[in-house]
C-alpha cells in the first residue's frame, strides 16, 4: 500500500498537466445583440469558443445572452440571425470577472439595408413605418441613366416641374415633387447630399448635375410629409444621396458618348492612410442638344438647346478611433446652357464648403454636427420672339438677370438609446439665405430700366423624435418639429433709364415672420416574419422662397408679379400600407394608400389677359 500512493499521486499530477483547464478558474461572458438602428434582436444564435471550451445559446426577447462557468480567459464569439450577416468578435477577461459585449449585426440582404432619411437615424428598411425606397449601389450601377434625376424617374411619384431632364432644361425648371403634389419651379420635396441641402435656397430648384453619379453609394427616397424632422421644403418627402467613403485605394470611372455629340464622364477615386481618408469626384458633360420647336413651326431664331457643365468634389476625413469621424468637403460647380434661341442663355457658378462630425459616446449616445456655406452666381437672358405663327424670325432682348446668392447654415443632432427598445432623437438646425435678382430691362432693344428685388430669409427649427419598439412586433414613432422663419431686409427697387417703371414700382417690404408646428405619428405592426402593416398621420409645410415673394418678371408676352404677402403651403396627410416578404427576403412587396390635402398652394394665377399681354400674379 505504501508503494501505491506515490504512483497515484504521480498519475494525478500528469493528468493535471494534460488538462490544465481542470484547475483553471471560470469566468462569465454576457452581452446584448442589436441591429444597426439600436433595436435588440431576439432569437439570435450565439456561439462561444475558448479552447477547449464550447457553448451555444440564443438571445432572449431583450436581445441578451449569458455564458457562465466559462473555462479560459479569452476566446471568440460568433453571432448569427436571420436577415443579418454573421458577426465574429474576440473577447478577453480576467479570472473571476465578467465581460459584457455589445454586438451589432449588419443586414445581409438588400431588403434589410439600413435607411437614415425616414427617421434621421439608422432604421432597418423593413421596420420603416412609411413609404421608403432605397436604391442600392447595385441598383444604381444597373441604371443606364446619365443624370441622377433620370435615375430617380424609376421612383413612383417622382416628377420635375418640366418633363425635360437636367441635360437640357433650364435650371429654374428643376423643382422636384413627390406623390403628385404638383410641380412648380420651387421644389415641394427636400433634396440632401450626406445631410446637406441641395435645394437652391433663393429659388427652390435643384442643380442635379452637381452630383457625380460615380460618387454615389446609395439613394434614399422617403415619400410623404417629412417636415416633422426636416422642416421647410420636405412637404412631399425627402431625397437623400449618400456618397462613398473609401476603405482602401479604389477608382471608379463611368463614361459614355451619344448622338448630338454628347460625351459624359463621371469619376471617383479615394484611398485611406491610417485614420485619414481622402476622395475626389468629378462630373463633366456636354451636348449639342436639339431644337425643341417642331420643324413646321421653326424660324431662324430657333437653335439647339445645348448645355455643358462640370463639378468637382474633394472630401477629407479623419477617423476618431472607433468612435466617429470628422470630415471637410469642398465643391465647385459650373454650367452653361442655350435655351432654344440665339439670345436665351443661362449660366451658373457655385462654390460650397462643408464640415461634419459624427461621434459616438459609449454604446448609447451619438452626436452629429453639420455646417456649410455657399456662394453662387446665376445669370440668365430673356427675349421676346415674334408671336406670328410660322414667323419665328425676329427676337429681341427683354431682360438680363444676375442673381448673387449667399447661404449659410448648420445643424446638430443627438441620438440616445434608452433602455433596450427605445431611441430618442433631438436636434436643431439653422439656415439663412441672402439673395437678389438684379435685372436690366429692355423693350425692343432699348434699355428701359434697372431693377433689384430680393432680401434675406432665416429659418430656425427644433425637432424631437421617440422611436419605441415592443416585443419585436410593434414600432411606434412619435415626432414633432417647431419652425420659426422670418423674411427681412426685403425690397424691390426699379430705376428708370429710358421710360418708366409703372409695371413694377419700387417698394420697401416690411419684415415678416411666421411659425409652424409639424407632428407625425407612425405605427408598424408585424403580424409575422413575412407580413407587416403600417400607418401614419402628419402635418408638413413649405415656406415661400425669396424668388416667389419679391421678384416680378416677364417671359415673352407673360408678365408675372411677385406677392410679398404669400403664406406658407401647409399639408395634412395620412397613409396606410402593407409590406410582404418571402423566400428569405428575395421577394419584397409594398403597397401604400395615401391622402394629402394642401392649403394655400402657391401658383401663378392669371388676373388679366389681352391680345398682347397675359398678366399673372403669385397667389
Amino acid at each position: 500500500m505504501l508503494n501505491r500512493r506515490p504512483t497515484l499521486i504521480r498519475a494525478l499530477f500528469f493528468v493535471a498537466l494534460a488538462f490544465p483547464d481542470l484547475s483553471a478558474q471560470t469566468v462569465q461572458v454576457d452581452g446584448v445583440v442589436r441591429d444597426a438602428s439600436g433595436a435588440v434582436i431576439a432569437n439570435a444564435t450565439v456561439s462561444l469558443r475558448s479552447d477547449p471550451f464550447r457553448a451555444a445559446t440564443e438571445t432572449d426577447r431583450d436581445g441578451r445572452f449569458s455564458f457562465s462557468h466559462v473555462l479560459g480567459a479569452a476566446g471568440t464569439l460568433e453571432v448569427s440571425a436571420e436577415g443579418f450577416t454573421v458577426a465574429r468578435q474576440s473577447w478577453k477577461v480576467e479570472a473571476n470577472q465578467t465581460t459584457h459585449l455589445e454586438i451589432v449585426l449588419q443586414p445581409s440582404s438588400a431588403n434589410e439595408q439600413v435607411t437614415v432619411s425616414a427617421a434621421r437615424t439608422e432604421v432597418r428598411l423593413s421596420e420603416t413605418p412609411g413609404s421608403t425606397i432605397l436604391l442600392s449601389t447595385s441598383d444604381l450601377a444597373a441604371t443606364a441613366a446619365l443624370r441622377v434625376d433620370d435615375v430617380l424617374r424609376q421612383v413612383p411619384g417622382f416628377s420635375l416641374f418640366r418633363r425635360s431632364s437636367s441635360r437640357t432644361a433650364n435650371a429654374s425648371n428643376q423643382g422636384v415633387s413627390l406623390r403628385g403634389l404638383g410641380g412648380t419651379a420651387a421644389s415641394r420635396a427636400l433634396v440632401l447630399e450626406d445631410g446637406i441641402p441641395l435645394v437652391d435656397a433663393f429659388g427652390g430648384w435643384v442643380y442635379w448635375d452637381r452630383i457625380p453619379p460615380a460618387a454615389l453609394s446609395t439613394v434614399e427616397v422617403f415619400r410623404g410629409g417629412a417636415s416633422n424632422l426636416y422642416g421647410s421644403d420636405a412637404l412631399g418627402g425627402v431625397v437623400q444621396f449618400i456618397t462613398r467613403q473609401p476603405q482602401a485605394p479604389a477608382i471608379r470611372l463611368e463614361t459614355s458618348y451619344g448622338s448630338e455629340r454628347t460625351p459624359d464622364l463621371s469619376f471617383w477615386t479615394g484611398t485611406r492612410a491610417g485614420p485619414w481618408d481622402v476622395s475626389l469626384a468629378s462630373e463633366m458633360f456636354r451636348t449639342d442638344g436639339f431644337v425643341m420647336v417642331p420643324v413646321s413651326l421653326r424660324g431662324i431664331v430657333d437653335t439647339p438647346a445645348n448645355s455643358e457643365d462640370a463639378a468637382v468634389d474633394l472630401n477629407v476625413g479623419h477617423q476618431l478611433g472607433s468612435q466617429g469621424r470628422i470630415f471637410a468637403r469642398g465643391s465647385f460647380f459650373t454650367e452653361f446652357r442655350h435655351n432654344g434661341t440665339r439670345i436665351q442663355t443661362n449660366d451658373t457658378r457655385l462654390g460650397e464648403g462643408a464640415l461634419g462630425l459624427d461621434r459616438q459616446f459609449g454604446g448609447e449616445d451619438s452626436l452629429n454636427l453639420r455646417a456649410y456655406g455657399l456662394v453662387q452666381g446665376y445669370n440668365q437672358t430673356f427675349s421676346s420672339v415674334s408671336s406670328v405663327v410660322n414667323q419665328r424670325d425676329t427676337e429681341s432682348l427683354t431682360d438680363l438677370q444676375h442673381v448673387p446668392e449667399q447661404v449659410g447654415g448648420g445643424g446638430v443632432q443627438w441620438t440616445h438609446l434608452l433602455g433596450k427598445s427605445q431611441t430618442l432623437v433631438a436636434g436643431m438646425d439653422l439656415m439663412e439665405v441672402m439673395g437678389a435678382s438684379d435685372e436690366q430691362l429692355y423693350l425692343l432693344g432699348t434699355h428701359t430700366g434697372n431693377k433689384a428685388a430680393g432680401g434675406r430669409q432665416r429659418i430656425l427649427g427644433l425637432f424631437g423624435e421617440d422611436i419605441l419598439r415592443f416585443r419585436q412586433k410593434w414600432t411606434i414613432i412619435l415626432a414633432g418639429r417647431f419652425d420659426d422663419w422670418s423674411n427681412f431686409s426685403a425690397s424691390s427697387i426699379c430705376t428708370p433709364v429710358s421710360g418708366s417703371c409703372s409695371s413694377s414700382p419700387s417698394a420697401q417690404y416690411p419684415a415678416r415672420s411666421d411659425m409652424a408646428f409639424d407632428p407625425r405619428l407612425s405605427v408598424l405592426r408585424s403580424l409575422n416574419t413575412h407580413v407587416s402593416l403600417t400607418g401614419s398621420i402628419y402635418r408638413a409645410f413649405r415656406a415661400p422662397t425669396l424668388n416667389e415673394l419679391y421678384r416680378t418678371f416677364r417671359v415673352g408676352g407673360i408678365q408675372t408679379f411677385n406677392n410679398p404677402s404669400l403664406n406658407a403651403e401647409r399639408l395634412t396627410g395620412a397613409e396606410a400600407g402593407v409590406n410582404i416578404t418571402g423566400w428569405d427576403r428575395k421577394l419584397d412587396l409594398r403597397g401604400t394608400i395615401f391622402w394629402s390635402d394642401i392649403v394655400n398652394p402657391i401658383q401663378n394665377v392669371t388676373i388679366s389677359q389681352t391680345s398682347s399681354l397675359i398678366t399673372r400674379k403669385k397667389e
